[in-house]
């Protein structure tokens, strides 16, 4: 993913319909609005200080996001944090990645590196995929 430095200051939507993207360090500090259902990574970064692009979705079926998709609930926590959950998008499913319970602040921090490698590992495997059906098909030819 190609991430592009933030040329506009965000602020938390007030509705699910913007559809812009958002900096997901301005939106850890609050609930999800109720009519969403995540968090749709946009962009994440090889550096962890820098920004995490999302675009929120809503009523988005799994079977319509791209494999390699990683989208991100929360919901405020017993603790007084936020308990984030991150599920992945495969070819055939949709799978819990993590999940982390009660983060306090701006917690794009803890989450990134779980992000940001499994984005890599899906990517490396897309890739391998790709060349083993190439060498498959030009064997058989």
């Amino acid at each position: 993913m190609t991430c592009h430095p933030r040329t506009q200051p965000t602020a938390p939507p007030i509705n699910s319909s913007d559809s812009w993207h958002h900096l997901l360090s301005d939106l850890v500090h609050h609930p999800m609005p109720p009519s969403v259902r995540g968090a749709l990574l946009r962009c994440v970064p090889p550096h962890p200080a820098q920004p995490i692009h999302t675009v929120w979705i809503s009523n988005l079926k799994p079977e319509r996001l791209h494999p390699g998709s990683i989208v991100l609930s929360w919901e405020p926590g017993l603790g007084g944090g936020m308990d984030v959950t991150a599920r992945l998008r495969l070819a055939s499913a949709e799978v819990l990645l993590a999940s982390w319970p009660d983060l306090h602040g701006d917690w794009t921090t803890v989450v990134h590196p779980t992000l940001h490698e499994a984005i890599g590992l899906h990517t490396a495997l897309s890739v391998a995929t790709d060349a083993l059906h190439l060498a498959n098909h030009l064997a058989s030819r």
